[in-house]
């Protein structure tokens, strides 16, 4: 059974979203480990090391995902999890912007996966077994 990290990063408290991403991905299979809400990087990291996990899936609900999630592949690399997938989701900027530049961003920022506002967890389940391999 693959592991997923999961958990609301920066000064975000958003759990409800949190918990149903948990419970959707417990009852497709994941082991998961959720580091919560008001997560640091270093957080999802470490929790990503303990678990083996292959992928970290960050949640920001409240508009400052972006600043939250700068740096967050180099300090991934830093700890040895260069080949470690990073999803993001939510809520992740300040404002409507278009998507696609959102994307973009985050992309450059090197995240693998980005989610704008409304796409619910069932519907990247496919993308993640894509994604593991499974």
């Amino acid at each position: 059974m693959k592991s997923i990290v999961i958990g609301v990063i920066g000064a975000d408290v958003h759990a409800v979203g949190n918990r149903i991403i948990e419970y959707t991905l417990t009852k497709a299979g994941y082991n998961v480990a959720n580091v919560g809400v008001l997560a640091s990087q270093e957080d999802f990291i470490n929790a990503a090391i303990e678990t083996s996990a292959p992928l970290i899936l960050v949640s920001s609900l409240y508009g400052h995902g972006e600043l939250d999630c700068r740096g967050m592949r180099d300090k991934c690399n830093e700890a040895g999890l260069d080949d470690v997938l990073l999803y993001v989701g939510g809520n992740i900027v300040i404002g409507e912007q278009d998507v696609e530049e959102v994307e973009k961003r985050f992309k450059d920022m090197g995240f693998d996966r980005v989610y704008p506002p409304g796409v619910a967890i069932e519907d990247v389940l496919d993308q993640i077994k894509e994604d593991l391999g499974a």
